[in-house]
């Protein structure tokens, strides 16, 4: 910017000065004043002699203009896409058709449901309420249908089941499975198709339904016994003790364990599959959840047998047939080969009565026995009535009246 000198104008208008060559930088400090100058002003200087140059009237001075944009603050980035960018993404109409989700649904809350609370802890723009709604529907339908489906199931295996349908690890799968692509890093420039978390940020969880123990330290030095009743009472959904919240400050640095990383991610992209789940709900109904669950979550084969652990299978399956009524169980040598050989083969079934409960093989006549009266266990464990229904299906109007379903006694407690 120039500034006249007044005192100095009717001297220098009548002086014949030499003529100066005008530098890059004059050149500028023309330009500058001839913007920043009244037209009324132009117009005279351009009228004078050119004995005297233009550059002479001005003295140059610190450009204020230019210090004031120095000194602004810059502007406050967002820490995820606004929302109104979801209409332009394409990877995020893909996800969206990809899903067959309704047209109810817009895509900014797809979009909402991308972001996790440790990418924007704001609370309206990420997707804590979300996952938390849609994980308490997911637990309430996966356990209504493994109760309604496999009547018998022991707590320690209906637990472990709940975990392998609904889990952290197996909503990841599916979430990968649907083609989410993680971003390197949150921001306001991030498209808003991509899964937005961070590793230093905070997360929350929200399957923490149920209390924390006041004695978990003493139970994890001394080994207290933890019992199948209080798990059911103070544990979460998962049956997994909560540990007492402790303030952990996540690494900073560039040489993240990578195992940290990878389960910040896990725990995402469960929250992605969660805050699905709520938005069906919420937009198109109970019914339209419940679908979802059972076509993406329900449908996929979890082998409920491997999960099962006996001690003394023998004696639990005579405990079982005391209290059932039965005749007492009985091993029978069904069939043998090689029985002098290296190698040799021994097929052992128990029967009660007249009623085979269970076969198996083995190298001996005492392995087979073993595992013969684990297969007898496993099959009333894993005794299925068929396909009935479940108590949510009440809710639907005009239903019909709910029919009490088949309630086992309980396991067998060895």
């Amino acid at each position: 910017m120039k500034r006249i000198r007044i005192g100095q104008l009717s001297r220098q208008w009548l002086a014949t000065a030499p003529v100066r060559s005008i530098t890059a930088s004059s050149r500028v400090s023309v330009l500058r004043a001839s913007r920043s100058t009244p037209t009324a002003l132009h117009s005279q200087i351009r009228c004078q002699s050119t004995a005297v140059p233009a550059e002479a009237l001005f003295d140059e001075v610190e450009d204020t203009h230019e210090d004031s944009s120095a000194i602004t603050k810059p502007q406050r980035t967002l820490p995820s896409p606004h929302p109104e960018r979801a209409l332009q993404s394409a990877k995020l109409a893909a996800l969206h058709a990809r899903l067959s989700l309704s047209s109810k649904i817009p895509r900014q809350a797809l979009a909402r449901a991308l972001v996790d609370p440790s990418a924007d802890p704001h609370p309206r723009f990420n997707n804590a309420n979300l996952a938390g709604f849609g994980a308490s529907l997911l637990y309430y339908y996966a356990s209504e249908w493994l109760v309604m489906k496999y009547p018998r199931l022991p707590l320690a295996i209906l637990f472990s089941a709940m975990k392998g349908y609904t889990g952290d690890a197996t909503l990841a799968r599916i979430a990968r499975a649907w083609g989410v692509e993680a971003a390197a890093a949150p921001g306001e420039e991030v498209d808003p198709g991509y899964l937005q978390f961070s590793a230093d940020g905070e997360t929350v969880k929200v399957h923490r339904n149920g209390y924390e123990r006041s004695h978990s330290v003493e139970q994890a030095k001394f080994r207290w016994r933890r019992g199948m009743s209080s798990r059911v009472v103070y544990d979460d959904v998962f049956g997994d003790k909560i540990e007492i919240k402790q303030p952990t400050i996540p690494p900073k640095d560039p040489n993240q364990p990578r195992e940290y990383i990878d389960s910040v991610e896990e725990t995402a992209r469960a929250h992605f599959v969660r805050s699905v789940i709520g938005l069906i709900h919420l937009y198109c109904g109970s019914e339209a959840a419940k679908t979802f669950i059972k076509a993406h979550v329900l449908s996929r084969q979890l082998d409920l047998a491997n999960m099962f652990a006996f001690n003394l299978p023998q004696r639990e399956l005579v405990k079982l047939c005391a209290r059932e009524d039965f005749d007492p169980p009985v091993a029978r040598l069904v069939s043998e080969t090689g029985r002098l050989s290296r190698t040799p083969v021994f097929v052992v079934g128990i029967y009660s009565g007249y009623d085979k409960l269970g076969e198996a093989a083995g190298p001996s006549l005492d392995s087979a026995k073993t595992a013969a009266a684990i297969n007898a266990l496993k099959s009333w464990y894993l005794y299925s009535p068929g396909d009935v229904g479940v108590p949510s299906d009440t809710l639907v109007e005009d239903a019909a009246p709910w029919k009490p379903a088949y309630v086992d006694i309980g396991e067998i407690i060895s």
